[in-house]
């Protein structure tokens, strides 16, 4: 099945980012936050889960509209707090890699 970008759920490394406050976009709790995470990271942690998700790596999260840090758009078969929880355990055992 493909991914509808109109209907998709959206996921930024921000909100995974032990560096990021909840007030400037984090939505999971500092134990469960990784270390600079990226969209590639995002993007093999939702596959990991067997969800169709799209990697755009051109995109900027609003409040930090300086940094390209991408985004991934999953296709909505959960709901966000769900998918974010999942997404967030997922990314403690997804390898670092060098980018």
């Amino acid at each position: 099945m493909a991914v509808d970008p109109e209907k998709a759920i959206v996921l930024w490394p921000s909100y995974f980012d032990l560096r990021v406050s909840r007030d400037e976009g984090r939505r999971v709790a500092r134990r469960d936050a990784v270390e600079s995470p990226t969209a590639n990271m995002l993007f093999e942690a939702v596959k990991s889960l067997g969800l169709d998700c799209i990697l755009e790596l051109e995109k900027s999260y609003p409040r930090f509209w300086h940094r390209h840090e991408g985004r991934v758009l999953v296709e909505p078969e959960l709901t966000k707090k769900d998918l974010v929880a999942k997404v967030a355990a997922k990314l403690k055992t997804v390898p670092r890699t060098n980018e």
